[in-house]
């Protein structure tokens, strides 16, 4: 079995998956913590990686950069590929002082301004919540591990340069209390939902729309490790 986005054949993708938007990011993860890692898609060099963690199969795939690309890629391995669980694992900008470069976040919800999920099944509401229960287990991992983690409400945007005529980050989280900004997990929590699977969302912050600090794309790609160590030990 195959699609036409994905190579793999049925069996190749794991049950439990990483997601981050990088396909390189995907890359570095799988030759720097996965076991007998294997290339199982690059079809639009979206690549997908399968091997172990501590002894359990994992998958690492990118999803590529906004809502409708997540939305494909999301929608085939929960429906197609019987993924059981995806945690996305991306960059976030922060809309909020309090947060600093390579602090980590985890989305309680998501909200956005998209009309992705009611062109996709007719859901109606701007705010999305992932698996409770995926969460609190991603919580106690990080408690483990002694890595700080921010529990709250991001917000998806389909928008990544706006004009200064809509609401700016600081009028968002004045209405939606959303702390950072990124642009897939509005669509992967609705894919979730509507297909009855398990997704959660964690956030390094890579810059700041408060300060203009900005990470470098190479720490873009592989620096960002302990939100990597909390999604990989989520995966046990």
């Amino acid at each position: 079995m195959s699609t036409p986005h994905n190579q793999a054949v049925k069996g190749e993708i794991a049950k439990k998956v990483l997601m981050p938007g990088d396909p390189l990011r995907a890359k570095f993860i799988a030759e720097t913590f996965l076991e007998d890692a294997k290339l199982v898609n690059q079809v639009r060099n979206m690549f997908a990686y399968t091997g172990t963690y501590n002894g359990k199969p994992v998958t690492v795939m990118a999803s590529g950069m906004g809502m409708p690309s997540m939305g494909i890629y999301s929608y085939e391995l929960f429906s197609m590929y019987e993924v059981e669980q995806i945690i996305r694992i991306g960059s976030a900008g922060a809309c909020v002082p309090e947060l600093k470069i390579g602090d980590v976040i985890l989305a309680d919800g998501a909200w956005s301004e998209s009309t992705f999920a009611r062109t996709q099944s007719g859901y109606d509401k701007d705010v999305i919540l992932p698996s409770a229960e995926l969460n609190a287990h991603i919580q106690g991992v990080a408690e483990k591990l002694n890595i700080p983690l921010t529990v709250a409400r991001v917000h998806s945007s389909d928008v990544f340069y706006c004009e200064s005529n809509v609401d700016d980050y600081k009028v968002i989280y004045e209405k939606h209390k959303c702390v950072c900004t990124e642009m897939e997990s509005f669509a992967l929590f609705h894919n979730a939902n509507v297909l009855e699977k398990k997704a959660a969302c964690l956030l390094t912050i890579s810059d700041s729309l408060v300060t203009g600090e900005s990470a470098s794309p190479m720490a873009r790609q592989t620096a960002f490790t302990d939100m990597m160590k909390i999604a990989l030990e989520a995966c046990l």
